[in-house]
């Protein structure tokens, strides 16, 4: 596994426990975060801020089902579980692109 999938599955795992410095370690300094339609956020600490979003109760299940990595982007295809405080669960397929820096992520 290279180094750039290595970082992008320690913050997956990061956020499967919850673990705040996990997440924050694998980030550079000047990360943005962008998910269209609903938020954009810069910086460690707006991102340290959303990982625990308050809608949510204790820790999602994160399950990465493949990745793809062409120069410094890696693709990941997953599904994560949430349960909703108010009730409920999250039950969504992701793919994210994330686009590294030295070995961190950067967008």
């Amino acid at each position: 596994m290279t180094e750039n999938k290595k970082t992008v599955q320690q913050y997956m795992d990061g956020f499967n426990a919850s673990d705040h410095q996990i997440i924050l370690n694998c980030l550079t300094d000047d990360i943005e975060w962008y998910m269209p339609g609903f938020f954009q956020l810069s910086g460690k600490e707006e991102f340290d801020n959303e990982i625990e979003n308050d809608a949510f109760e204790g820790s999602p299940t994160i399950r990465i089902l493949s990745m793809t990595e062409e120069n410094d982007i890696v693709v990941a295809e997953g599904a994560v579980q949430g349960k909703f405080k108010a009730g409920g669960l999250l039950n969504a397929l992701f793919c994210d692109v994330f686009h590294m820096e030295n070995g961190k992520i950067n967008s």
